[in-house]
């Protein structure tokens, strides 16, 4: 014998405050606000089952009929979602109490096969849905529209372990093989220098390293030009670098004398500057290579960069080539042409 639970506004299960359509043989997508007056709708959508329903031998419990809450037809479906039972007119008590609930048993099957089919099939204005993949509890929420999985943010380049970063003069230097940032602030410059050190040859218990780099915006100068700026510079460099520091520390015995090595015009980040070498010899130990490079800003502003240079002579020092391959090497921050120059080390 068929029984079905006749069309009617009943409880919506799954909206609070709510009352949804039911036609008779499946739930429908005509709402109205709970005890709201409203006509009848004339027609609605159909949808097809997915399945038969089947009929329930035993009198559904209350928590059967409350496993899941209704899913609204944009949300994900997961599985077939119980529902709570249909309303229905049968007589409580006795036996016209059991078949009430045979006739809700039935209805709740046909509850689930429509909600099922509805899900998959209509949108919120009746019209085909697209069915969204099924997802898991810990996938995270679609991010806003136009948004990408590759997007990324703009990598910090004072992180990238192979430059030397002056954020305040817009460039970076390429740090060659066997050389390391450092944490020293010679003059408020910033510094590389080789990895490891040793024992300054005019001062015990004292540490040194084969090569150093430094760039600072000059400072303290009339020089207007690069040419000026690097020839002015070379002899406060070797001062500074071989001869005594600020605190007038001897590290390799004094410089007693010195030849100039070179003393030309360079391109450096797309911009003419000069350099200035000089070969340095030392009270104490081997001595040196000192270099002044000048250049202008390449930020825009009037003032001048100076990159200085201090190699080691003797067999232990950096190549003397490492100077024009870190010169070459210069670039302005956000420049990503070129790269780091040859290996750079002991010979």
């Amino acid at each position: 014998m068929s029984m079905s639970t006749p069309p009617g506004w009943y409880a919506d299960p799954g909206v609070p405050a709510t009352e949804r359509w039911w036609d008779g043989n499946a739930w429908t997508a005509h709402t109205r606000p709970l005890g709201a007056a409203a006509p009848l709708p004339q027609s609605q959508p159909q949808p097809q089952p997915i399945q038969q329903p089947q009929p329930i031998q035993q009198q559904p419990s209350y928590q059967q009929g409350y496993q899941q809450p209704y899913q609204h037809p944009y949300q994900q479906p997961r599985s077939a979602p119980a529902v709570p039972l249909a309303p229905h007119g049968g007589r409580g008590g006795g036996r016209g109490g059991g078949r009430g609930r045979a006739v809700a048993a039935i209805a709740a099957g046909l509850v689930v096969a429509a909600i099922v089919a509805g899900v998959t099939l209509l949108g919120d204005d009746g019209t085909k849905a697209t069915p969204r993949p099924t997802g898991t509890p810990t996938e995270p929420a679609p991010g806003p529209t136009g948004a990408t999985d590759d997007a990324s943010p703009t990598p910090d380049p004072s992180e990238d372990p192979d430059v030397l970063v002056d954020q305040l003069n817009g460039i970076t230097l390429p740090i060659p093989d066997g050389w390391e940032k450092s944490d020293s602030l010679v003059d408020r410059a910033v510094t590389m220098t080789t990895a490891g050190d040793y024992e300054c040859p005019g001062q015990k218990n004292r540490y040194c390293q084969h090569g150093r780099v430094m760039s600072a915006t000059a400072t303290q100068t009339d020089a207007a030009t690069p040419e000026a700026l690097a020839k002015e510079d070379i002899q406060d460099a070797s001062d500074s670098l071989y001869d005594e520091d600020s605190l007038g520390t001897s590290f390799y015995g004094g410089v007693t004398s010195h030849t100039v090595e070179k003393s030309a015009s360079v391109t450096v980040a797309g911009r003419t500057g000069y350099l200035v070498r000089w070969k340095v010899k030392t009270g104490s130990g081997p001595g040196g290579y000192v270099q002044s490079l000048a250049f202008p800003s390449t930020i825009g502003a009037e003032s001048l960069i100076v990159v200085r240079f201090a190699f080691d002579a003797g067999p232990k020092g950096p190549p003397l080539g490492g100077m024009d391959t870190i010169t070459k090497g210069i670039r302005a921050i956000g420049d990503t042409t070129g790269g780091v120059g040859s290996s750079i080390g002991p010979s």
